[in-house]
């Protein structure tokens, strides 16, 4: 028997690992719910339309869902070490743990889970968040976990981001968040406006609004890419050290630019090489024929010819009787 339990009375219980993230859960779950109900109604598209209607559905979303959902993701940049370092403060106990930074646009997480979970009498399974977005504080964030006396190797590796650290990557790494944050929005916009273009028949100007779409999304990827440029500051644990390299975000942004590239690219020659099949991919020629069986012609009408006199419809065709004068 120890004093206190072999725990330290001025530390506070481990933290859950990772919180859920609902925000990317309620995106998530509102595009799904749109593209279910635009499938229900799926089976009422005839012909080739209808796999052509399903191609531009699931590809639309996609992009409006990532361009969305990147904005809050926390793996823009992601690193993990498995090293063998001291606990907490004033211990001089020493623990086995696998330590994760994960850089976002408006923060870091940084992870520290045990090998086992279980050492020292304690669950080794933390997760937390230092944010850098304009109506938050990091450096106040710093402060409010080493009053907590949160674990080590957590303010260790938090310290490095702050204003006052000697590595000075505070700065950078919130503005070219910032920036890369506001061009996304930007890009969303467009995206609506691509959308609503496309569904008024404009699809010139469709392509040209989905070429500005993929312009946005790769210069946001240009703005969070100058924080590679700057010296990295070593994260050292012992013999290794806890490197950093790209996250699935920042690759799903990538894709998601070329994609909108390709798409606007393809829309813009199509309409100016064969703008027919252009209408058939987007169900436009069924339209125009349907319009043109509506105008009746007459025979007295000059404006009309032989030809499209007798172009009418097998059901208007009646019986006649002719009079030999």
């Amino acid at each position: 028997m120890t004093l206190w339990n072999g725990s330290y009375p001025f530390y506070p219980g481990a933290n859950a690992c990772f919180p859920f993230d609902t925000t990317r859960a309620v995106i998530v779950t509102i595009f799904l719910s749109v593209l279910a109900t635009f499938i229900v109604i799926l089976p009422g598209i005839r012909g080739r339309g209808r796999l052509f209607w399903l191609l531009r559905l699931v590809m639309g979303l996609f992009v409006g869902a990532v361009v969305l959902t990147i904005q809050f993701t926390r793996d823009w940049e992601t690193g993990w070490v498995q090293a063998n370092t001291s606990y907490k403060s004033f211990s001089n106990a020493v623990v086995n743990a696998d330590i994760g930074l994960h850089i976002g646009l408006e923060g870091v997480n940084i992870t520290l889970k045990g090998n086992p979970v279980n050492q020292i009498n304690e669950t080794i399974n933390y997760n937390e968040h230092f944010s850098w977005s304009f109506d938050a504080n990091y450096d106040r964030s710093y402060s409010e976990g080493l009053q907590k006396g949160l674990p080590s190797p957590i303010l260790y590796v938090a310290e490095k981001f702050t204003t006052q650290s000697p590595c000075a990557v505070h700065r950078q790494y919130r503005i070219s968040g910032h920036y890369t944050s506001a061009t996304l929005w930007l890009a969303f916009c467009t995206w609506l406006i691509s959308i609503l273009l496309f569904s008024m028949s404009l699809l010139l100007h469709g392509g040209y609004m989905l070429l500005l779409t993929a312009a946005l999304i790769l210069f946001s990827l240009l703005f969070f890419f100058t924080t590679r440029n700057i010296p990295k500051c070593p994260i050292q644990f012992g013999p290794v050290s806890l490197k950093t390299n790209y996250g699935e975000s920042f690759w799903l942004t990538l894709v998601t630019g070329l994609l909108c590239l390709l798409l606007g690219l393809g829309i813009i020659i199509l309409d100016s090489v064969q703008p027919e099949k252009l209408k058939l991919v987007f169900n436009l020629d069924k339209r125009k024929r349907a319009e043109a069986w509506d105008k009746r012609c007459l025979p007295s009408d000059p404006r009309c010819s032989v030809q499209d006199v007798l172009m009418v419809p097998l059901g208007e065709l009646r019986e006649v009787t002719a009079t030999r004068l």
